[in-house]
């Protein structure tokens, strides 16, 4: 058999395998689908049966004409699947992740909302307003609970290797070792390594060739990933070594930079044998950006924007911070008052303890806590950090600090001694999520990238609070603050809360 043959027939194959993994997870979304509607279908008829409204009829023609209610329930019921497609439930990368899904079901469930209002002004039917209001609201209670128990059913497959795409990663032993930690802790995006690449760029030819350094693979894949992978040799026959592992994803994690000779001529590669390629990027990339290409008089340009940085986008999110900060102040009060009174009568000293941080557009402002340390903590840091072999930086870490009182102990631990920035938070110092803020010593060793974090206002929460705080090394911090000022939404902040308050009730890395 040829060469040619022998390649054209790993290509079929790996178009067969990817065919089976589109094919259960098509098979997987139409059952969602279909158990959707058959959730919203029948909470939608015990509602309309509570509120006495199963004789349903539209004036639309000046006459009360009749309506059958299962044929009204059923279209509804097809709406709200629809309205959920829109939200991105059915998104592969969405369905595993709980807090995220939920927050979309929600989205998915006002959108369905104003769909059914419009519809029944539409065909002018009897259904009331509250019918509709507490349907949905029915809905995405009950659709929280079936997502739970998919996502355990999926969890359990995951485990015995079950859908899932089996991934080749290619990048440096750093870089490797980054995304195996990454894939690591989020399981719901469903590659599983099979093998792992690594390569460098030639310093005389500016080729990429293998990385020999094989000791610092092994190490880099057993810190993330906790067991041994198969490394594959660069070459020329990459692609066809790649069919014949059985994967269906090449994971480029870095060294083939974006746009370039190297990364054009490994994709032709890659895509010769039906390979999929993911390319993880860089936090600024403009991929994520809004970008539009104009034909100005014979000169193309492209115009690149964050949505998000709009006006009307800034206010939104000015808005979401009042209303969530008003709220939690006036809930929040009775614990505030009963952390006070604790500190107060531990020691006798100031209750509130502010510092200057620096916030929106590198602007100083004063940060409100309950304190949590003794009254002269600022005085005795720099001994403190010598004593545990530390210098003053911006990621220094103590785990024992023994400043910290019994009170503050506990108000660290549990978050509360955050409470009184919900203040900062209404008065527009601070946002509720947004990068953690930092003292000014800090800010001064940001380098180009990370100075981005400062195009956004410090917040509560955010991405560090609920992924591990202290326990992250400086890489995966800055990277997550980056990440945050690129792509942050009304929505996503709403998962970060609802992160929060788990992590919250089940604290990691605080201290």
């Amino acid at each position: 058999m040829s060469q040619v043959q022998s390649d054209a027939q790993l290509a079929e194959k790996v178009d067969r395998q990817s065919a089976k993994v589109l094919q259960w997870r098509f098979v997987m979304n139409l059952a969602l689908m279909v158990f959707d509607a058959l959730v919203f279908f029948c909470v939608g008829l015990g509602v309309m049966a509570l509120y006495k409204e199963m004789h349903v009829f539209t004036t639309r023609l000046q006459w009360n004409v009749p309506i059958n209610a299962y044929l009204y329930a059923a279209v509804c019921a097809v709406l709200w699947v629809f309205c959920a497609r829109v939200a991105g439930v059915y998104h592969r990368h969405v369905f595993a992740d709980g807090y995220q899904l939920n927050v979309l079901l929600f989205k998915a469930a006002c959108i369905a909302w104003i769909g059914i209002c419009a519809f029944n002004y539409v065909m002018q039917t009897n259904i009331s307003l509250a019918d509709v209001t507490v349907t949905c609201l029915c809905v995405w209670g009950v659709e929280m609970i079936v997502r739970f128990i998919a996502r355990r059913f999926l969890t359990v497959r995951h485990r015995k290797g079950e859908y899932s795409y089996p991934t080749v990663i290619v990048g440096s032993p750093e870089g490797i070792g980054q995304i195996l930690k990454f894939l690591n802790q989020r399981k719901q995006l469903n590659y599983k390594p099979v093998r792992v690449c690594p390569i460098r760029v030639n310093p005389q030819t500016g080729l990429i060739e293998a990385d020999p350094d094989r000791n610092l693979l092994n190490t880099e894949v057993e810190e993330a990933w906790g067991d041994f992978i198969q490394p594959i040799t660069y070459g020329d026959d990459l692609a066809a070594r790649i069919a014949q592992t059985g994967a269906q994803t090449v994971m480029v994690t870095d060294v083939l930079d974006r746009f370039s000779d190297n990364l054009s001529t490994f994709a032709v590669q890659m895509e010769a044998f039906n390979l999929e390629i993911a390319l993880i990027t860089s936090a600024l990339d403009i991929a994520e950006h809004a970008t539009q290409l104009r034909n100005i008089q014979g000169m193309s340009i492209m115009t690149i924007s964050l949505p998000q940085y709009t006006p009307a986008s800034r206010i939104k999110k000015r808005v979401f911070d009042l209303v969530v900060s008003s709220i939690a102040i006036i809930v929040s009060s009775p614990i505030m008052l009963a952390v006070a009174l604790a500190i107060k009568i531990e020691d006798g000293g100031p209750v509130f303890y502010k510092q200057e941080r620096i916030g929106l557009h590198g602007k100083p402002f004063y940060i409100h806590k309950f304190r949590s340390m003794r009254v002269d903590a600022d005085k005795h840091l720099k001994e403190v950090l010598e004593a545990n072999g530390q210098e003053m930086g911006a990621r220094y870490k103590l785990k024992h600090d023994p400043r910290i009182t019994k009170v503050g102990n506990f108000i660290r631990k549990t978050s509360l001694d955050e409470l009184p920035q919900f203040v900062d938070v209404f008065m527009g110092s601070m946002s509720v999520v947004g990068p953690r803020p930092q003292r000014s010593f800090e800010v001064a060793e940001y380098d180009q990238v990370y100075a981005t974090r400062l195009l956004v206002k410090p917040g509560i929460t955010g991405p560090w609070q609920v992924s591990g705080r202290n326990d992250l090394n400086e890489e995966e911090s800055r990277q997550l603050d980056v990440s945050y000022v690129q792509d942050w939404s009304v929505l996503g902040d709403v998962v970060y809360i609802m992160r929060t308050i788990g992590t919250v009730l089940h604290p990691s890395g605080a201290y």
